[in-house]
Formats: structure tokens, C-alpha cells, sequence
């Protein structure tokens, strides 16, 4: 087997084992199941990944790696004033939840049911969590200091970005078929919560 086949393996494996962990949840995910959906034998999938385990925790550090990355990118701009890129990087996260549905469920899912979890979350979330808090702090009190802004809490401001953006897709199930024609179109449903999380939010900071 040369290095392409082993590389295409391994990313099919993942492929697969994403769709897996993500509909069905650690203790629902079966490898066998990851191994025909990836197109190799069952013994190929525990060659490239010896355990289920070490292969949840690889698909758990690159879903969190690519949320940190897009959150990077959305509010990566020093050029720009504070209230856009805060708009840029709410608008960038409610995106990636519209791509990604699933994830907020799987992470509630995941942690309430594997508190071990809270440990590769903290070794990968931690360190860039209080960086990012730091230096927007210092961006938010120059931005109040000129009048464009309240003082603002940056840590309860991010608590309230994460609960408007995350609750939609938690509570898409329930609200569906309660909210009636509300949902009809999907699209346009979620279109409307982020416009809404984006407003709310900058009616809470703007003077």
C-alpha cells in the first residue's frame, strides 16, 4: 500500500466515522458500520485506528480545531471596527452551525453522558478561549472608551452569543412541528436567527 492509498483511507475512514459519531453518539457508533461506509474491511479501519475511542477522539480534536479556526477567521481582522468584526464572527458561527447541524446536539450529548470528555475540551478550547477573551476585552473597552460601545463584559457577552446561536439547532425537533409554517422553509428560518442574534446583540452593546 503506498503513501496515497494510505492517506485516502485514512480520510474516508473519517469521513465515515464523522457521519457515525455525529447521527449516532459515542455509545450508538458502531466501527463495523464506520468500515462499510468507508469502503475498507473492518480489520483495515483498526489498523489505521486501533480503538473506537482513539477514533472518536481524533474526529472530537478536528471538529474542534476547525470551530476554533473559523472563529479565528470571522474575528481575525484588526482592520476592522469592533461592532463589524463582532458581526462577522456571530454571523461566521451561526454559518457553521447551518452546515453543521448536528454538532450542537453531539457536544450537549457528549459531554452530559462522557464527562471525560471535559478534559481534551480543556486541553483544546482552554488555552485559545482565554486568549481570544483577553483580546477582545481590550478591543471592547477601547471601542467603549470611544463611544461606540457600552462597557462591556466580554466573557457574558460571548455566553449570550453562544446561547442565541446554539439553542435554534438544539431546539429544531421541538420546534418544528410546534412553530408550524414558521419552519416550512428552512432556509429561511435560520436566515431570520442569525439576522436576529445579530440585532439583539448589537442593541446589547451599541449606545
Amino acid at each position: 500500500m503506498n503513501e496515497f492509498e494510505k492517506t485516502d483511507n485514512e480520510q474516508l475512514i473519517l469521513k465515515a466515522a464523522e457521519q457515525e459519531f455525529l447521527t449516532k453518539g459515542y455509545d450508538g457508533a458502531r466501527t463495523i458500520s464506520i468500515a462499510q461506509k468507508a469502503g475498507v474491511s473492518h480489520a483495515m479501519l483498526h489498523y489505521y485506528f486501533r480503538t473506537k475511542k482513539q477514533l472518536f477522539d481524533r474526529i472530537m480534536v478536528k471538529t474542534i480545531d476547525a470551530i476554533q479556526q473559523t472563529i479565528v477567521a470571522a474575528m481575525g481582522n484588526p482592520n476592522m471596527l469592533f461592532v463589524e468584526r463582532l458581526k462577522d464572527g456571530i454571523g461566521s458561527l451561526f454559518d457553521t452551525m447551518v452546515a453543521n447541524p448536528l454538532l450542537p446536539r453531539f457536544f450537549m450529548n457528549e459531554i452530559i453522558s462522557r464527562p471525560e470528555l471535559n478534559s481534551l475540551l480543556y486541553e483544546r478550547v482552554a488555552s485559545f478561549v482565554k486568549k481570544m477573551v483577553t483580546e477582545l476585552q481590550k478591543e471592547a473597552d477601547k471601542a467603549a472608551e470611544r463611544g461606540e460601545i457600552e462597557k462591556t463584559d466580554i466573557r457574558e457577552l460571548l455566553i449570550t452569543v453562544m446561547s442565541l446561536n446554539i439553542f435554534p439547532f438544539l431546539a429544531y425537533p421541538f420546534i418544528e412541528p410546534v412553530m408550524g409554517d414558521m419552519t416550512i422553509d428552512r432556509d429561511k428560518f435560520f436566515a431570520e436567527r442569525k439576522a436576529e442574534n445579530i440585532e439583539i446583540i448589537m442593541k446589547r452593546i451599541k449606545k
